[in-house]
Protein backbone atom coordinates (compact mmCIF):
# COMPACT_ATOMS: atom_id res chain seq x y z
CA UNK A 1 0.00 0.00 0.00
CA UNK A 2 1.35 3.42 -0.99
CA UNK A 3 2.37 5.65 1.93
CA UNK A 4 0.46 8.84 2.72
CA UNK A 5 2.09 11.82 1.01
CA UNK A 6 1.95 13.95 4.15
CA UNK A 7 3.60 11.19 6.20
CA UNK A 8 6.25 10.75 3.49
CA UNK A 9 7.24 14.41 3.84
CA UNK A 10 6.76 14.41 7.61
CA UNK A 11 4.31 17.36 7.67
CA UNK A 12 0.78 17.95 8.93
CA UNK A 13 -2.14 17.93 6.52
CA UNK A 14 -2.59 21.68 6.92
CA UNK A 15 1.08 22.52 6.17
CA UNK A 16 1.56 25.59 4.00
CA UNK A 17 3.75 25.89 0.90
CA UNK A 18 6.78 27.06 2.87
CA UNK A 19 6.62 24.10 5.27
CA UNK A 20 6.24 21.67 2.35
CA UNK A 21 9.23 23.04 0.52
CA UNK A 22 11.39 23.10 3.66
CA UNK A 23 10.53 19.48 4.44
CA UNK A 24 11.21 18.41 0.87
CA UNK A 25 14.58 20.20 0.74
CA UNK A 26 15.73 18.50 3.92
CA UNK A 27 14.65 15.00 2.87
CA UNK A 28 15.81 15.38 -0.74
CA UNK A 29 19.30 16.32 0.40
CA UNK A 30 19.35 13.38 2.81
CA UNK A 31 18.19 10.67 0.38
CA UNK A 32 19.48 11.97 -2.96
CA UNK A 33 21.11 9.10 -4.96
CA UNK A 34 24.27 11.12 -5.55
CA UNK A 35 24.81 11.25 -1.79
CA UNK A 36 23.98 7.56 -1.37
CA UNK A 37 25.52 5.80 -4.39
CA UNK A 38 24.42 2.19 -4.75
CA UNK A 39 21.81 2.39 -1.98
CA UNK A 40 18.57 1.24 -3.60
CA UNK A 41 16.50 1.98 -0.49
CA UNK A 42 17.59 5.63 -0.57
CA UNK A 43 16.84 5.81 -4.27
CA UNK A 44 13.35 4.42 -3.68
CA UNK A 45 12.78 6.81 -0.77
CA UNK A 46 13.93 9.75 -2.91
CA UNK A 47 11.39 8.83 -5.60
CA UNK A 48 8.62 8.69 -2.98
CA UNK A 49 9.63 12.08 -1.58
CA UNK A 50 9.64 13.63 -5.04
CA UNK A 51 6.26 12.13 -5.93
CA UNK A 52 4.70 13.38 -2.69
CA UNK A 53 6.08 16.90 -3.10
CA UNK A 54 5.14 17.05 -6.78
CA UNK A 55 1.54 16.39 -5.80
CA UNK A 56 1.21 18.53 -2.68
CA UNK A 57 2.93 21.63 -4.08
CA UNK A 58 0.24 21.92 -6.79
CA UNK A 59 -2.98 23.38 -5.27
CA UNK A 60 -5.29 21.50 -7.67
CA UNK A 61 -3.53 18.16 -7.25
CA UNK A 62 -3.39 18.65 -3.49
CA UNK A 63 -7.11 19.38 -3.31
CA UNK A 64 -7.86 16.22 -5.31
CA UNK A 65 -5.52 14.18 -3.12
CA UNK A 66 -7.05 15.53 0.10
CA UNK A 67 -10.50 14.45 -1.15
CA UNK A 68 -9.83 11.16 -2.92
CA UNK A 69 -6.35 10.10 -1.78
CA UNK A 70 -4.17 8.12 -4.19
CA UNK A 71 -7.22 7.11 -6.19
CA UNK A 72 -7.32 10.62 -7.66
CA UNK A 73 -4.20 9.87 -9.69
CA UNK A 74 -4.67 6.31 -10.81
CA UNK A 75 -4.24 5.44 -14.48
CA UNK A 76 -1.30 7.82 -14.91
CA UNK A 77 -3.09 10.89 -13.58
CA UNK A 78 0.14 12.46 -12.38
CA UNK A 79 1.92 11.82 -15.61
CA UNK A 80 4.89 10.04 -14.06
CA UNK A 81 7.59 8.58 -16.24
CA UNK A 82 9.34 5.23 -16.11
CA UNK A 83 11.59 6.23 -13.20
CA UNK A 84 8.74 7.52 -11.02
CA UNK A 85 9.76 11.20 -11.39
CA UNK A 86 7.07 13.62 -12.47
CA UNK A 87 7.83 14.47 -16.09
CA UNK A 88 6.71 18.04 -15.77
CA UNK A 89 8.39 19.22 -12.57
CA UNK A 90 11.52 17.38 -11.45
CA UNK A 91 13.90 19.54 -13.47
CA UNK A 92 12.70 22.69 -11.71
CA UNK A 93 12.83 20.98 -8.31
CA UNK A 94 16.33 19.64 -8.83
CA UNK A 95 17.64 23.01 -10.01
CA UNK A 96 15.97 24.83 -7.15
CA UNK A 97 17.12 22.46 -4.42
CA UNK A 98 20.52 21.30 -5.64
CA UNK A 99 21.60 24.25 -7.78
CA UNK A 100 23.00 25.99 -4.69
CA UNK A 101 24.91 22.85 -3.68
CA UNK A 102 26.52 22.66 -7.12
CA UNK A 103 27.51 26.33 -7.09
CA UNK A 104 24.87 27.23 -9.65
CA UNK A 105 21.59 29.05 -9.36
CA UNK A 106 18.92 30.15 -11.76
CA UNK A 107 18.44 33.42 -13.46
CA UNK A 108 16.80 35.92 -11.16
CA UNK A 109 13.11 36.47 -11.61
CA UNK A 110 11.90 39.31 -13.76
CA UNK A 111 14.75 38.92 -16.28
CA UNK A 112 17.33 40.41 -13.90
CA UNK A 113 20.86 39.13 -14.38
CA UNK A 114 23.89 39.50 -12.13
CA UNK A 115 26.44 41.95 -13.50
CA UNK A 116 29.89 40.77 -14.56
CA UNK A 117 33.00 41.28 -12.44
CA UNK A 118 35.58 43.73 -13.78
CA UNK A 119 39.39 43.80 -13.60
CA UNK A 120 41.58 46.89 -13.28
CA UNK A 121 45.39 46.69 -13.48
CA UNK A 122 47.26 49.22 -11.34
CA UNK A 123 51.02 49.78 -11.14
CA UNK A 124 52.54 51.46 -8.08
CA UNK A 125 56.09 52.34 -7.01
CA UNK A 126 57.99 50.63 -4.21
CA UNK A 127 57.77 53.87 -2.24
CA UNK A 128 53.97 53.83 -2.55
CA UNK A 129 53.90 50.20 -1.44
CA UNK A 130 56.03 51.25 1.55
CA UNK A 131 53.87 54.16 2.70
CA UNK A 132 50.47 53.13 1.31
CA UNK A 133 48.24 55.55 -0.55
CA UNK A 134 44.72 56.41 -1.60
CA UNK A 135 44.42 56.32 -5.37
CA UNK A 136 41.71 57.68 -7.62
CA UNK A 137 40.90 55.50 -10.61
CA UNK A 138 38.55 56.00 -13.54
CA UNK A 139 36.76 52.89 -14.74
CA UNK A 140 34.53 52.64 -17.81
CA UNK A 141 31.70 50.37 -16.71
CA UNK A 142 28.03 49.64 -17.15
CA UNK A 143 25.89 51.40 -14.56
CA UNK A 144 22.17 51.21 -13.88
CA UNK A 145 20.14 53.42 -16.23
CA UNK A 146 18.74 56.41 -14.36
CA UNK A 147 16.00 56.94 -16.93
CA UNK A 148 14.24 53.61 -16.33
CA UNK A 149 15.84 52.82 -12.93
CA UNK A 150 17.31 49.66 -14.40
CA UNK A 151 14.09 48.01 -15.61
CA UNK A 152 14.85 48.47 -19.30
CA UNK A 153 11.27 49.60 -19.96
CA UNK A 154 10.28 53.06 -21.14
CA UNK A 155 9.30 55.27 -18.17
CA UNK A 156 5.61 54.79 -17.45
CA UNK A 157 5.58 51.22 -18.79
CA UNK A 158 6.46 47.84 -17.32
CA UNK A 159 7.95 44.62 -18.73
CA UNK A 160 5.30 42.02 -19.57
CA UNK A 161 5.32 38.28 -18.95
CA UNK A 162 6.61 36.23 -21.87
CA UNK A 163 3.69 34.58 -23.65
CA UNK A 164 5.70 31.55 -24.71
CA UNK A 165 7.17 30.42 -21.37
CA UNK A 166 4.66 32.24 -19.13
CA UNK A 167 7.46 33.84 -17.12
CA UNK A 168 9.46 30.67 -16.43
CA UNK A 169 12.28 31.45 -18.86
CA UNK A 170 12.23 27.85 -20.09
CA UNK A 171 10.00 25.73 -22.25
CA UNK A 172 9.52 21.95 -22.20
CA UNK A 173 8.83 19.41 -24.87
CA UNK A 174 7.78 15.87 -23.94
CA UNK A 175 8.64 12.81 -25.99
CA UNK A 176 7.63 9.44 -24.59
CA UNK A 177 8.97 9.09 -21.09
CA UNK A 178 11.37 12.02 -21.52
CA UNK A 179 10.89 15.72 -20.93
CA UNK A 180 13.37 18.08 -22.62
CA UNK A 181 13.77 21.57 -21.21
CA UNK A 182 15.46 24.44 -23.02
CA UNK A 183 15.81 28.21 -22.74
CA UNK A 184 12.83 30.09 -24.04
CA UNK A 185 13.72 31.35 -27.55
CA UNK A 186 11.36 34.32 -27.30
CA UNK A 187 12.59 35.96 -24.07
CA UNK A 188 16.03 34.25 -24.01
CA UNK A 189 15.42 32.89 -20.52
CA UNK A 190 14.42 36.17 -18.89
CA UNK A 191 10.76 35.33 -18.43
CA UNK A 192 9.72 38.84 -19.45
CA UNK A 193 9.50 40.90 -22.60
CA UNK A 194 9.89 44.64 -23.02
CA UNK A 195 7.44 46.04 -25.53
CA UNK A 196 8.46 49.67 -25.08
CA UNK A 197 12.23 49.80 -24.41
CA UNK A 198 13.82 52.71 -22.62
CA UNK A 199 15.23 55.16 -25.22
CA UNK A 200 18.36 55.84 -23.14
CA UNK A 201 19.53 52.25 -22.59
CA UNK A 202 17.66 50.52 -25.47
CA UNK A 203 15.99 48.12 -23.04
CA UNK A 204 19.19 46.90 -21.38
CA UNK A 205 18.58 48.64 -18.07
CA UNK A 206 22.18 49.89 -18.00
CA UNK A 207 24.43 52.33 -19.82
CA UNK A 208 28.23 52.61 -20.18
CA UNK A 209 29.78 55.51 -18.31
CA UNK A 210 33.13 56.26 -16.70
CA UNK A 211 33.04 56.34 -12.93
CA UNK A 212 35.63 57.60 -10.47
CA UNK A 213 36.52 55.40 -7.52
CA UNK A 214 38.79 55.77 -4.51
CA UNK A 215 41.07 52.80 -3.78
CA UNK A 216 42.83 52.42 -0.44
CA UNK A 217 46.24 50.75 -0.84
CA UNK A 218 47.58 49.73 2.58
CA UNK A 219 51.26 50.02 3.54
CA UNK A 220 53.27 46.85 2.93
CA UNK A 221 51.16 45.57 0.06
CA UNK A 222 52.96 43.11 -2.19
CA UNK A 223 53.24 42.64 -5.91
CA UNK A 224 50.33 40.60 -7.32
CA UNK A 225 47.91 41.49 -4.52
CA UNK A 226 44.22 41.66 -5.50
CA UNK A 227 41.88 44.23 -3.94
CA UNK A 228 38.11 43.66 -4.21
CA UNK A 229 35.66 46.52 -4.43
CA UNK A 230 32.24 44.96 -3.82
CA UNK A 231 29.36 46.00 -6.10
CA UNK A 232 31.61 48.26 -8.18
CA UNK A 233 31.63 46.00 -11.24
CA UNK A 234 29.29 45.95 -14.18
CA UNK A 235 25.64 46.73 -13.43
CA UNK A 236 23.22 43.82 -13.64
CA UNK A 237 20.92 43.52 -16.63
CA UNK A 238 17.46 45.00 -16.04
CA UNK A 239 18.02 45.93 -12.41
CA UNK A 240 20.05 42.86 -11.45
CA UNK A 241 22.76 43.18 -8.76
CA UNK A 242 26.13 44.55 -9.88
CA UNK A 243 29.33 42.54 -10.04
CA UNK A 244 32.56 43.35 -8.22
CA UNK A 245 35.66 45.26 -9.30
CA UNK A 246 39.04 43.62 -8.72
CA UNK A 247 42.18 45.76 -8.57
CA UNK A 248 45.29 43.77 -9.55
CA UNK A 249 48.40 45.51 -8.19
CA UNK A 250 51.92 45.30 -9.57
CA UNK A 251 54.92 47.00 -7.95
CA UNK A 252 57.43 48.57 -10.34
CA UNK A 253 61.09 47.45 -10.05
CA UNK A 254 63.14 49.92 -8.02
CA UNK A 255 66.40 51.43 -9.20
CA UNK A 256 68.23 50.87 -5.90
CA UNK A 257 66.29 48.39 -3.77
CA UNK A 258 65.21 44.80 -4.37
CA UNK A 259 62.40 43.35 -2.28
CA UNK A 260 62.03 39.89 -0.81
CA UNK A 261 58.87 39.76 1.29
CA UNK A 262 59.31 42.35 4.03
CA UNK A 263 63.11 42.62 3.59
CA UNK A 264 64.94 44.99 1.27
CA UNK A 265 68.35 44.53 -0.36
CA UNK A 266 70.68 47.19 -1.68
CA UNK A 267 74.12 46.80 -3.28
CA UNK A 268 76.55 49.64 -2.46
CA UNK A 269 79.92 50.03 -4.22
CA UNK A 270 82.88 51.03 -2.01
CA UNK A 271 86.51 51.75 -2.83
CA UNK A 272 89.28 49.24 -2.36
CA UNK A 273 90.95 51.47 0.21
CA UNK A 274 87.73 51.84 2.23
CA UNK A 275 87.39 48.08 2.32
CA UNK A 276 91.01 47.63 3.36
CA UNK A 277 91.29 50.49 5.88
CA UNK A 278 87.70 50.61 7.09
CA UNK A 279 85.33 53.54 7.02
CA UNK A 280 81.67 54.47 6.83
CA UNK A 281 79.03 55.72 4.43
CA UNK A 282 75.45 57.07 4.54
CA UNK A 283 72.46 55.32 2.93
CA UNK A 284 68.99 56.78 2.44
CA UNK A 285 66.24 54.29 3.32
CA UNK A 286 62.71 54.19 1.86
CA UNK A 287 61.32 56.19 4.77
CA UNK A 288 63.62 59.08 3.75
CA UNK A 289 65.99 58.89 6.72
CA UNK A 290 69.79 58.72 6.55
CA UNK A 291 71.47 55.75 8.19
CA UNK A 292 75.22 55.43 8.77
CA UNK A 293 76.84 52.11 7.88
CA UNK A 294 80.27 51.34 9.39
CA UNK A 295 82.74 49.32 7.32
CA UNK A 296 85.29 47.38 9.40
CA UNK A 297 88.88 47.07 8.31
CA UNK A 298 89.49 44.23 5.87
CA UNK A 299 85.89 44.01 4.60
CA UNK A 300 85.54 41.49 1.77
CA UNK A 301 83.51 41.85 -1.42
CA UNK A 302 79.86 40.78 -1.06
CA UNK A 303 79.67 41.17 2.72
CA UNK A 304 76.20 42.10 4.00
CA UNK A 305 75.30 44.53 6.75
CA UNK A 306 71.85 44.32 8.34
CA UNK A 307 69.90 47.44 9.23
CA UNK A 308 67.15 46.17 11.53
CA UNK A 309 63.66 47.60 11.04
CA UNK A 310 64.59 49.51 7.88
CA UNK A 311 62.77 47.23 5.45
CA UNK A 312 59.13 47.09 4.34
CA UNK A 313 56.18 47.16 6.73
CA UNK A 314 54.29 43.87 6.99
CA UNK A 315 50.74 44.17 5.63
CA UNK A 316 48.23 44.89 8.42
CA UNK A 317 50.78 44.02 11.12
CA UNK A 318 53.03 46.12 13.35
CA UNK A 319 56.13 44.18 12.22
CA UNK A 320 58.74 45.70 9.89
CA UNK A 321 61.36 43.92 7.78
CA UNK A 322 65.08 44.62 7.58
CA UNK A 323 67.37 46.31 5.05
CA UNK A 324 70.46 44.39 3.95
CA UNK A 325 73.37 46.38 2.53
CA UNK A 326 75.75 44.35 0.39
CA UNK A 327 79.09 45.97 -0.41
CA UNK A 328 80.73 45.61 -3.81
CA UNK A 329 84.44 46.48 -3.78
CA UNK A 330 85.38 48.55 -6.79
CA UNK A 331 88.77 48.01 -8.43
CA UNK A 332 90.57 51.30 -9.21
CA UNK A 333 90.73 52.34 -12.87
CA UNK A 334 92.65 54.97 -14.87
CA UNK A 335 95.60 54.97 -12.46
CA UNK A 336 98.16 57.77 -12.52
CA UNK A 337 101.87 56.95 -12.63
CA UNK A 338 102.26 57.68 -8.93
CA UNK A 339 99.21 55.56 -8.01
CA UNK A 340 100.60 52.66 -9.99
CA UNK A 341 103.98 53.00 -8.28
CA UNK A 342 102.34 52.96 -4.86
CA UNK A 343 100.28 49.88 -5.70
CA UNK A 344 103.34 48.07 -7.05
CA UNK A 345 105.20 48.93 -3.88
CA UNK A 346 102.26 47.69 -1.81
CA UNK A 347 102.25 44.45 -3.81
CA UNK A 348 105.93 43.91 -3.07
CA UNK A 349 105.37 44.50 0.63
CA UNK A 350 102.28 42.27 0.79
CA UNK A 351 102.41 38.86 2.43
CA UNK A 352 100.14 35.85 2.64
CA UNK A 353 98.59 37.32 5.77
CA UNK A 354 97.31 40.29 3.75
CA UNK A 355 95.39 38.06 1.32
CA UNK A 356 94.76 34.76 3.12
CA UNK A 357 91.96 33.60 0.86
CA UNK A 358 93.78 33.97 -2.47
CA UNK A 359 97.10 32.61 -1.20
CA UNK A 360 95.31 29.73 0.49
CA UNK A 361 93.35 28.92 -2.65
CA UNK A 362 96.42 28.72 -4.89
CA UNK A 363 98.24 26.59 -2.33
CA UNK A 364 95.37 24.12 -2.28
CA UNK A 365 95.25 24.08 -6.08
CA UNK A 366 98.97 23.33 -6.25
CA UNK A 367 98.69 20.49 -3.73
CA UNK A 368 95.74 19.02 -5.62
CA UNK A 369 97.48 18.80 -8.96
CA UNK A 370 100.69 17.48 -7.43
CA UNK A 371 98.78 14.65 -5.75
CA UNK A 372 96.89 14.01 -8.99
CA UNK A 373 100.14 13.65 -11.00
CA UNK A 374 101.53 11.15 -8.48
Amino acid sequence: MKADFYETLGVQKGADEKELKSAFRKLAMQFHPDKNPGDESCEHKFKEINEAYECLKDPQKRAAYDRFGHAAFENGGMGRGANGFAAGGFSDIFEDIFGEMMGGGRRRSGGREHGADLRYNMEISLEEAFTGKTAQIHVPASISCTECTGSGAKPGTQPVTCTMCHGHGKVRASQGFFSIERTCPQCHGRGQMIKDPCPKCSGQGRVVEEKSLSVNIPAGIEDGTRIRLANEGEAGLRGGPPGDLYIFLSVKPHELFQRDGADLYCKVPISMTSAALGGAFEVTTLDGTQTRVKIPEGTQNGRQFRLKGKGMPVLRQPAVGDLYIQVAIETPQNLSKRQRELLEEFEQLSSKENSPQSSGFFSRMKDFFESFSD
